[in-house]
């Protein structure tokens, strides 16, 4: 087959690679681009197949047109809405994802979607397209995006489902589900994977229904029936989720969740949860009463660090942080944790629901 680029094309790239190289030492991401560099270049001597490098060029441009519409508002905090996109417009279902988002963009959130029609429509209607992400993938059939999201900058088409879901978990401070169907299960069972091992750092999960609905209680009552009872997820795995019929509910467990926690990461084999505010000493004598059992040695100790990412006079300004050694498997527990720090701690003045200056990934 004929190598379509042209000499003057490759001229062109090898001038664009020398001068990066020559900008390595000096880049604060050098070691990273180093490592990619010499990663791709391996895989161009092992022989790759055709496809392979069509799938490994689709995913790239996939992650690099996410990254590109993101940078922007990385510190602000999104909700993602799934469900049916099915469901019509005169369905409850469809006016209460309008409502509910409506509500969180009042309360500072962005709100994220699929970009269908059904409730993933509603929730862009509701929080209108400025406040709006449109996450859509390129399908034979169904997935046009809905007329409130179209256009507008902030729609990315994927080709691929992976990098789809990457977007939606890396860029997600919380996620709402309505009833739906394979895609929507699917999108609650990954998440609640992808907490359970740790996999995605803590972040509130609301299943919504409509008033007298019952779709998230039978759905509960086989995870209870067939997961649960049978040991095969643990006896606490339940917290991960709320299950409501109440737009004030589910607008509270959003809300609630960062009123004194702000985020996690690991540092070293250490948990590091950063506090809108420092807890009390008796405060913090009763986390370390009530969750010893999930300590793998030592206590939770309570310090202040600085913002890594901060600039200027942030940089002085104390983050209250709680540091322990999380056995990294009781999660429900983790969960009835944040709970307890956001009942003991001190509830912040400021908007709970913006991000600070550092972005946890």
């Amino acid at each position: 087959m004929t190598f379509s680029a042209s000499p003057a094309a490759i001229a062109s790239l090898k001038t664009d690679l020398d001068h990066l190289l020559d900008r390595l030492p000096t880049h604060q991401d050098g070691d990273l681009i180093f490592q990619t560099l010499n990663l791709l270049l391996q895989m161009g001597e092992e022989g790759m197949e055709r496809l392979d490098w069509k799938i490994l060029r689709s995913s790239v441009r996939d992650l690099h047109h996410g990254f590109q519409v993101f940078a922007g508002y990385r510190h602000t905090r999104k909700v993602s809405v799934f469900g049916s996109s099915r469901l019509s417009p005169d369905s409850p279902e469809y006016q209460m994802a309008v409502d509910f988002a409506q509500r969180v963009i009042a309360q500072g959130y962005m709100v994220m979607t699929g970009a269908g029609g059904g409730i993933m429509a509603a929730a862009n209607k509701g929080a209108g397209a400025e406040q709006s992400f449109g996450l859509n993938i390129q399908l034979p059939f169904e997935q046009g995006a809905n007329p409130y999201i179209e256009g507008d900058s902030k729609l990315i088409d994927f080709k691929y489902f992976f990098t789809r879901k990457l977007f939606f978990l890396r860029e997600s401070d919380a996620i709402a589900l309505f009833p739906g169907g394979f895609g929507t299960q699917d999108e609650a069972f990954e998440c609640l994977t992808l907490i359970q091992t740790g996999k995605s750092t803590p972040f509130p999960l609301v299943l919504i229904d409509r008033p007298g609905g019952t779709y998230w209680q039978d759905w509960d009552a086989y995870v209870h029936t067939h997961l649960r009872a049978n040991q095969l997820i643990s006896p606490q795995d339940h917290r991960l989720y709320t299950i409501t019929h109440s737009l004030d509910a589910a607008c509270e467990a959003i809300s609630g969740f960062y009123r004194v926690y702000h985020s996690s990461r690991y540092v070293g084999d250490r948990l590091v949860i950063h506090l809108n505010h420092r807890l009390s000493a008796a405060a913090l004598d009763q986390l370390n009463q009530a969750f010893s059992d999930i300590l793998l040695t030592g206590q939770i100790e309570q310090t202040s660090g600085s913002d890594p990412e901060a600039s200027g006079s942030e940089t002085a300004n104390p983050w209250p942080q709680l540091s322990f050694h999380f056995n990294q498997r009781d999660h429900g527990r983790l969960y009835q944790m944040i709970a307890r720090i956001n009942q003991v701690g001190e509830s912040t003045t400021n908007h709970p629901e913006r991000k600070k200056t550092r972005r946890v990934c």
